[in-house]
């Protein structure tokens, strides 16, 4: 299997090529060169399989075994699902009126990330220590993503990780959840405006090159395959019946910001996985505008939501079903994306908006919504929804009110509503926290306050020198 880049300008490189990238050397993101199409067959044997056990089917499909043999393969995504609160790994909680929620939040963070970041974070380690190399992770975030990756590799000899997360932005759980890790190999610094420091770090190649940096956000092509497994999960969880003929759809409500998830369910749906696809969105709404009517521009600022970690300006994901959906057409995704990043602003060719809104259905959200959803799930259900997930939610019950018939349909659900107190007083009900949040508040933290008359930059590649002693000290 060789994965090439949507722009076409990069050599084609296998998996550990893809992992250890982020972006391909031209800009673009790294897809499969052919995606394999599942047969009915395949599908049926699937949908007897566990979570974790999807999950090495899928990556076996991705992942030659000349990299990563079968067993050991098998061995790595069980190990990144050990420490997973529920037996399944992923539940699905079915609710009144044909409301299925997939809570994928089940993790040591209580974030669907955690899925795809443990399996990655093993990808990585078992690269690194057959090639006794280090890489250092610099990871910015709004939330989620920076815990997430912490946890991931928090102990890992082979990885060091440095997380800049913004000031003000991240709920207080979100916070501690990060500063609270007092790992060797994790250090975390805090500052208003994450992405100038980091960009001019991976700008410096040499740097780059010398101190084997990497990123572990959605742009990497392992998260993007790990997070496929949502999408089959939800099919085989929610299908009447895999004894008809078509196959019947089941409609998979993705709630997204980065357009990772949405990606991953449009692979799924090329691959022979016969579902519809819905991109759930606050009111920071680009996707929507561009399944809408090929509107793909940024919007003058972005708004602060409830849903917080889907207040997001750039959707880079989109680059990957612009590619995807134009047949692989390197050169048309390499003009509207260098387009895009000159103007902020392109019109998508109308085959593709087509394309798109053939295999993609939108909605954007208010946060009124939300917190209406969030009311009305509880006292139907009892079920404490995040506002994310209110956000999918929310489509569901205006598809009720419309009374169309419309397939079976899931919900994803990426995060516990444990980890947004404010929104769940906001939708006037009562937060419940796990006793493992509250413990945090207890804990002793660490974080590097980065000051306005500080160089963010200097201190950055500081740390990441810093960083590097000490791992040849010790190796």
């Amino acid at each position: 299997m060789w994965y090439v880049s949507t722009r076409g300008m990069a050599p084609r490189v296998d998996f550990e090529g893809a992992l250890f990238s982020g972006y391909a050397p031209d800009g673009g993101l790294f897809m499969p060169e052919e995606l394999p199409q599942l047969s009915r067959e395949t599908l049926r044997q699937w949908s007897a399989l566990s979570y974790p056990n999807l999950v090495v089917e899928l990556c076996a499909l991705f992942i030659g075994p000349e990299l990563i043999p079968r067993d050991d393969l098998n061995d790595l995504i069980h190990r990144a699902f050990r420490r997973f609160r529920h037996r399944e790994v992923v539940r699905l909680s079915r609710l009144r009126d044909g409301l299925n929620v997939l809570e994928l939040w089940h993790g040591a963070t209580y974030a669907f990330k955690d899925l795809s970041l443990s399996c990655t974070a093993q990808f990585l380690q078992y690269f690194l220590q057959k090639r006794g190399k280090h890489v250092t992770v610099v990871v910015g975030t709004s939330g989620d993503t920076g815990s997430a990756a912490i946890e991931s590799v928090r102990g890992a000899k082979n990885v060091g990780i440095i997380v800049l997360l913004p000031q003000g932005h991240c709920t207080k759980i979100q916070e501690l959840q990060m500063t609270t890790v007092l790992e060797e190999n994790v250090l975390e610094g805090n500052s208003d405006e994450l992405d100038e420091p980091i960009k001019a770090v991976f700008a410096d190649v040499a740097f780059v090159k010398k101190h084997n940096l990497m990123s572990l956000n959605s742009i990497n092509w392992s998260r993007v395959l790990v997070q496929m497994a949502h999408h089959f999960f939800a099919y085989f969880q929610c299908v009447p019946s895999l004894d008809l003929h078509p196959l019947p759809a089941v409609e998979v409500v993705v709630p997204t910001g980065a357009a990772g998830n949405l990606a991953a369910g449009c692979i799924a749906q090329k691959m022979g996985l016969p579902i519809h696809l819905v991109a759930a969105v606050n009111c920071n709404d680009i996707i929507h505008r561009t399944v809408q009517r090929g509107d793909f521009s940024l919007s003058e600022t972005v708004k602060p939501t409830l849903a917080s970690a889907m207040d997001i300006q750039v959707p880079y994901n989109m680059e990957r079903i612009f590619w995807l959906l134009s047949g692989s057409d390197s050169q048309m995704t390499r003009g509207l994306m260098e387009q895009f990043e000159r103007t902020q602003s392109v019109s998508l060719p109308e085959e593709l908006q087509s394309k798109l809104s053939a295999a993609v259905t939108s909605e954007s959200v208010s946060d009124e919504a939300i917190t209406q959803t969030m009311a009305r799930c509880w006292e139907e259900n009892q079920s404490l929804l995040c506002p994310h997930t209110a956000v999918a939610v929310s489509y569901h019950y205006q598809q009720m009110l419309r009374q169309t018939p419309s397939p079976p349909r899931c919900c994803l659900a990426p995060a516990s509503a444990a980890k947004f107190p404010e929104a769940v007083v906001a939708a006037g009900l009562s937060p419940e926290t796990p006793t493992e949040i509250q413990a945090l508040e207890g804990k002793e933290t660490r974080c590097t306050p980065m000051r306005r008359s500080d160089d963010w930059t200097v201190m950055l590649r500081d740390t990441i020198e810093n960083m590097g002693r000490r791992w040849r000290a010790t190796s």
